[in-house]
Formats: C-alpha cells, structure tokens, sequence
C-alpha cells in the first residue's frame, strides 16, 4: 500500500494549504484573505474587468466575487466603473491605492514563496514553475 506522500496530487494539494495558510497570515494585517490578492494581482494586469470575467479567470464562484469586489471597494482598492465597451454593464478596475497595497505586500510575497520554496535552489525553483505552469496549462489563462 502506498503512503499519501507517494501521491502527487496529495503533495500538491498540502502544499497549496500551506501556501494559503501563509499568504493569509501576511493578509491578516490588512483584513484581506487570499481571495482579495487574487483579484488585486489580476487587476493590475488589466484596464478592468467584468465581474463575471474575474469569476471565469480566477475560478471562484460569482456569487463570492460580489462579495470580495464589495470588500475591497470598502477598502478603497477596486471600483466599479461604466464599461467603457457598453454602458449597461460595470467593470471593476484598481484604485492607485490598490497599486500601493500591491507594492506595500510585493515584499511579503517574496517571503511567503521563498518560506514555502526554502529547501530548493534557485534553478530547481525555476524548474517547478515552468512544470507547474505547463501542469496548469489553459486553466491560468
């Protein structure tokens, strides 16, 4: 019988826990949860995006990305604005205060992976983001 250790996906899994676990304590602070960083850190790759946009490219349920768009417009980091493609509907860009809360924690960031990344070296780190990319595939894009 194998052990839960011989299982990748298990490893992966308690890895992915104890990543959430640590980008949650660094969050704690500032009142976010992961989930918020998520959808700050997509945010600052785009000119907004519709609510339903975050759900399908962040994989969260719509219903909770109402929820975290309501929390971080309450902290002053996001706002809905008039879709610039169509009146009707509100996309929801950052705010610059959004901005600096992303460079205020872009240092945690760092200490967070490289607590979870420690025991690698720097070319056995890169090696794990290309394969857990490719591992992803079209389910990041």
């Amino acid at each position: 019988m194998r052990g839960l250790h011989a299982d990748a996906g298990y490893l992966l899994y308690r890895l992915g826990l104890r990543s959430g676990q640590l980008f949650n304590s660094f969050l704690q602070e500032s009142g976010l949860r992961l989930r918020h960083y998520a959808v700050l850190r997509f945010l600052a790759t785009t000119q907004g995006a519709l609510q339903r946009e975050l759900s399908a490219r962040l994989g969260y349920d719509p219903s909770a990305i109402v929820g975290l768009v309501d929390d971080l417009e309450k902290l002053g980091f996001a706002e809905r604005r008039p879709s610039p493609d169509d009146r009707r509907s509100r996309i929801v860009v950052l705010t610059e205060e959004g901005r600096d809360f992303l460079r205020d924690t872009d240092e945690a960031g760092v200490r967070v992976t490289n607590e979870l990344l420690g025991p690698l070296d720097p070319a056995e780190r890169e090696t794990l983001h290309a394969l857990l990319l490719r591992i992803a595939g079209d389910g990041l894009s």
